[in-house]
């Protein structure tokens, strides 16, 4: 929207000055320029329209898929069950909605259940929402798939901007000892004391504290040597 209120503001702009402008010759070429901005304006308002249009169908499309997934019929869920699409070409069919990228946050975790791994990573990467709750499982996810690799650094990365996203009190506390995990993993032992250090600061009515002092206590054991 704010795209929007640019283009139309420019648009106003250069048409004022194309009146105020005394010869024809640049006043043509400013009134070539509104013509421009405004098409562009047009044919944003066009592209928003029919996203929201393919994303309608795409919410129709992807409960059969959906379905699939709860009752873990994952394979009917990713590739269809031949008469409703499965989540792979809803993801694509409807590419740029907000429902195929969670045909690809569905698909990431399916094929993370799988052992495909790879797959899972390149699927939850494509993946994005507001959501506080959804956006940081989706970072966690990634780093699952990650140490099932045994890429400890490229895990953290993700544990790490999975306990940064919107940070609360219920999740926030697992994904520290996720990180903390992929840390020590990666033999960063004072990263992962500092990870375990949050929770015994900033969340301590979190279940997760015991643990947190447990393994703090050894890794920094391990720092001091």
């Amino acid at each position: 929207m704010t795209d929007v209120k640019t283009k139309a503001e420019v648009a106003e702009k250069v048409e004022t000055i194309a009146s105020k402008t005394p010869t024809e010759k640049y006043r043509n070429l400013l009134l070539i320029l509104v013509g421009i901005v405004t098409v562009g304006v047009a044919g944003y308002f066009y592209y928003q329209y029919t996203l929201d249009e393919s994303n309608k169908e795409a919410q129709n499309a992807i409960y059969p898929a959906v379905y699939y997934f709860e009752q873990d019929s994952l394979d009917k869920a990713l590739k269809g069950d031949g008469k409703s699409l499965g989540l792979v070409d809803i993801a694509e069919t409807y590419s740029g909605t907000k429902t195929a990228k969670l045909a690809h946050f569905y698909s990431g975790v399916i094929y993370l259940k799988q052992g495909k791994f790879e797959d899972a990573i390149t699927n939850l990467n494509e993946f994005s929402s507001n959501d506080y709750l959804i956006q940081a499982r989706a970072y966690s996810l990634t780093g699952d798939a990650y140490m099932e690799l045994e890429k400890y650094e490229e895990a953290a990365s993700y544990y790490l901007k999975a306990s940064d996203y919107k940070p609360n009190e219920q999740f926030t506390p697992v994904y520290l000892m996720k990180l903390a995990t992929a840390y020590e993993s990666a033999k960063e032992n004072k990263k992962a004391s500092d990870a375990y250090n949050t929770i015994l600061t900033k969340y301590p009515k979190s279940p997760e504290l015991n643990d947190a002092k447990k393994y703090k206590a050894r890794v920094d054991a391990l720092v001091t040597e």
